[in-house]
């Protein structure tokens, strides 16, 4: 099996959908409650490569096996340097490298980029999967909202965690 991470394409945009999908439905990691279509997944990857984020997908001997983007952790302007990474993996391939090939190449590019910080917002605490692959990966526990959303019949918190990029505050950006 061959794992390629590579910049997303147009024809991979059902592929990703079909992955957010059963998140959306069947898992915590999205706030969101319903499933948002291809047309929807299509116009949000648009307007992230129009403002020159980086959007990748994992190619599993050809399939799509997952993906990762990022964008603003939040948009005012003091912001600009801070970027949050998304991450979906195919339920199918959970725990077999795919979210870690994506995160290190996510880091890489938003690095390139210029960003400086990049912070993980992970739907629920139990999410222990997402929580150590971003250890992992540099990302430290800044903080932990408690029960801030509520679905599937439940109360979920919301796990926060940064790390650095490039230089990170070790000098002023250019």
């Amino acid at each position: 099996m061959t794992l390629v991470i590579r910049d997303s394409r147009d024809e991979d945009v059902p592929a990703i959908a079909r992955i957010y999908d059963y998140h959306v439905m069947h898992g915590l990691a999205s706030f969101e409650t319903e499933a948002p279509g291809v047309g929807e997944m299509a116009r949000r990857r648009t307007a992230l490569l129009a403002q020159k984020f980086p959007y990748l997908v994992a190619e599993l001997d050809g399939l799509v096996a997952g993906y990762a983007y990022a964008s603003h952790y939040r948009t005012r302007f003091a912001y600009r340097f801070c970027t949050e990474d998304s991450i979906y993996v195919d339920a199918t391939l959970l725990g077999k490298g795919v979210g870690r090939a994506l995160l290190v190449a996510l880091i890489a590019a938003c690095e390139v980029r210029g960003f400086r910080q990049m912070v993980a917002v992970i739907g629920d605490s139990g999410n222990l999967a997402s929580v150590r692959l971003h250890e992992r990966c540099g990302f430290t526990l800044t903080g932990t909202f408690k029960s801030i959303g509520y679905k599937h019949g439940r109360w979920v918190d919301c796990v926060l965690m940064q790390r650095a990029l490039g230089e990170g505050d070790a000098s002023l950006p250019r």
